[in-house]
């Protein structure tokens, strides 16, 4: 071993080392040379010495260059005479004879002497075709030498650009085109510092146990084996964007301590035939030399789909082959052990049959939005890395204040609360400017600058005092957390702000009251001014999705009876699966059914015009009203469906005491 250290040691590190960018550094300057060394045109003379050459047989040929250069070459035997001693016969470095005589001459002139030139020779009864003559043309030096440049340059960039996309993402650093086949995994290893862990994943505590359970299973085989039991080959992680699908992945990653290879769906494919399934071959071929190993696959839709499904957009060969490729790998003939297969996607609806069977797939972990214990959970997470928060920064308010928020979202209101404290230059963090931020997420940023009329902004307040009125006393909608009247966003001029209620099932009125609540501001523009305005466009759009849903999906419609035309993978194309009178019957329905969601939300508000006014004009006086201002204005809720709520307070203590567990 230590010979073998000392040879690399004695090796001189300013000894000669070839480069290989040398070669094309000589190509260049021989390129250089042919276009710009002169090149030998043969000696001066002039037309009157050619001729008398060309008479006494001398002349091999002629040949005049651009029409105006005559060169002229002499027959070997002619050189050899005294006359002729100082014209030095020989190759250019082109390897083509040079001339020996060269000068100027027009090509009329040439022409008509050529043709006196031969009279004379059938005069003296010689051969006239004793000589040749030729016309050339030859491009310009500068030309030449432009021409070469171009098209060198253009094949460069072409070769460097083509390197960049088909080999930049392939393992080893000589990334080039001939690395189009090979897999583009980021392979994390023992060597590799990964700086999450289970302890960052806040709020899906199910998830992380099954997740901790298969990478119990890789460094502890030994007690599942025992039983008989067998690890999952295949573990798809499904839920909507930004609920931390990715970031289970990278804990499991930092705590797996076993090779974990990383990349998306999209590195499958390429522009070339057959490149996916080569790079699913070369991920696994270097996954099974590493076994035990993880692979990750993220937004794994993108070669996951449901083959034959996408006939009208065409051929979609080249994803189904990778897809083939990628079901014969996970669960084929040659497969092998040692090799657990993660995915996550939000389209699991899309996703071939085949890829979903158990043998590939065994595990599918939802991670649904994070409830209120959830929420919390993960506010303290994030909120640990603000050093400066305010005494009255409290996360399970926070938590209360973010219904149907995902971990990504509530991650960006932490970062966009520090920003707002600093730009305000403040010394601490408080729950004002996590407020603020919440504002921000939900409606986008605060338009200060838009000017607003009077009689624009008495519209939108009553329009958003309809929503929370209507919300307020139906029994089925959801409660109000806020109500405001600030512009925010491209064209937001206010927003209504509620609880929704953490079910799975909903029922008939339900979502009835949730239409009727969702028209509440337009009825109440339509019953203070008599007019309506364009402000309802996202209520109106809202409503007719949810009335189809329900008559087309949800079977809610006596008419058009108990069918479901839900069509997730598009198996129906650009037809609908009924027929133009049934077609018919569902507009119609649509339309009464939201008529009747208007008529009965006009009569609720009409009965309530005075509790509309209070509350309008307390939105244009402070533009911005809680529930516990409603409460004051207007009393309680009559039928506040929130009594759960304790009972989630109690939990958070126990997910406290739980956590440094982890």
């Amino acid at each position: 071993m230590e010979n073998k250290q000392v040879k690399p040691e004695s090796k001189k590190p300013g000894g000669f080392r070839f480069n290989p960018y040398w070669i094309y550094g000589i190509l260049f300057l021989i390129l250089m040379a042919m276009l710009f060394l002169p090149k030998k045109s043969g000696q001066s003379t002039n037309w009157k010495e050619v001729r008398e050459m060309i008479i006494q047989g001398d002349v091999k040929k002629l040949v005049l260059v651009n029409d105006r250069n005559l060169q002229i070459y002499l027959n070997p035997a002619a050189i050899q005479q005294k006359r002729y001693k100082a014209v030095s016969k020989r190759d250019n470095y082109m390897g083509s004879a040079e001339p020996d005589f060269s000068f100027e001459i027009e090509k009329d002139y040439l022409n008509n002497e050529i043709q006196d030139l031969k009279k004379t020779f059938i005069e003296r009864k010689l051969d006239p075709n004793g000589f040749i003559l030729q016309y050339e043309t030859q491009g310009d030096l500068f030309g030449n030498l432009f021409q070469w440049v171009f098209f060198i340059g253009i094949f460069l960039i072409l070769y460097n650009l083509m390197s960049r996309k088909m080999g930049g993402g392939s393992g080893g650093g000589g990334a080039n085109i001939f690395n189009i086949g090979r897999s583009k995994a980021q392979l994390f290893d023992k060597d590799t510092k990964v700086n999450k862990s289970f302890k960052d994943v806040a709020g899906l505590d199910e998830a992380k146990l099954e997740v901790m359970e298969i990478v119990d299973f890789l460094q502890n085989s030994k007690k599942y084996t025992d039983l008989g039991g067998k690890i999952p080959k295949g573990v798809l992680l499904v839920g909507p964007p930004g609920t931390g699908k990715t970031l289970l992945a990278k804990a499991v990653a930092g705590e797996a301590n076993v090779p974990f290879f990383s990349l998306s769906g999209s590195d499958f494919v390429e522009m070339f035939v057959g490149v996916g399934a080569s790079r699913v071959r070369d991920l696994f071929k270097q996954a099974k030399e590493k076994a035990p190993c993880i692979i990750f696959i993220d937004e794994i839709d993108a070669i996951g789909r449901a083959r034959g499904k996408n006939s009208m957009q065409g051929s979609n060969d080249e994803r189904e082959n990778t897809l083939n490729q990628l079901l014969s790998e996970m669960d084929g003939f040659a497969t092998d052990s040692g090799v657990i297969i993660m995915a996550a996607t939000n389209r699991p609806d899309v996703l071939d049959a085949a890829l979903l069977r158990p043998g590939r797939f065994d595990r599918q972990i939802t991670i649904d939005r994070p409830d209120l214990s959830g929420r919390e959970e993960i506010f303290r997470v994030h909120l640990t890395p603000l050093t400066k928060l305010s005494a009255d920064v409290e996360p399970n308010k926070l938590a209360a204040q973010t219904p149907g928020f995902a971990g990504a979202e509530i991650a960006n209101i932490c970062n966009e609360a520090a920003l707002i404290a600093a730009r305000h230059n403040k010394k601490a963090v408080d729950m004002k400017d996590f407020q603020d931020a919440i504002d921000r997420v939900i409606g986008g940023l605060e338009k200060k600058n838009k000017i607003i009329s009077p009689e624009e902004k008495a519209i939108v307040a009553y329009h958003e005092s309809g929503h929370a009125i209507a919300g307020w006393f139906l029994e089925h909608a959801d409660p109000l957390l806020k109500v405001s009247i600030v512009p925010r966003g491209v064209a937001a001029l206010g927003y209504a702000q509620y609880l929704p209620k953490e079910q799975y099932l909903y029922r008939t009125e339900q979502l009835m009251d949730s239409m009727c609540m969702t028209l509440g501001g337009r009825i109440a523009e339509d019953i203070f001014f008599g007019k309506i305005s364009t402000g309802a466009q996202n209520d109106l759009e809202r409503i007719t999705k949810l009335a189809y849903s329900m008559i087309t999906i949800y079977g809610m419609n006596e008419k058009v009876g108990n069918v479901s035309f839900y069509d997730p993978q598009g198996e129906y194309g650009f037809q609908r699966p009924y027929s133009e009178k049934t077609a018919e019957l569902i507009d119609s329905e649509v339309r009464a059914l939201i008529q009747s969601a208007y008529d009965r939300t006009k009569l609720l508000l009409i009965s309530k015009k005075s509790e509309i006014e209070i509350v309008a004009s307390a939105l244009l006086e402070k533009e911005i009203l809680f529930k516990a201002d409603l409460e004051i204005l207007i009393g309680k809720r009559p039928c506040d469906p929130i009594v759960a709520e304790p009972k989630k307070k109690k939990r958070v203590p126990a997910i406290k005491k739980a956590k440094p567990a982890e």
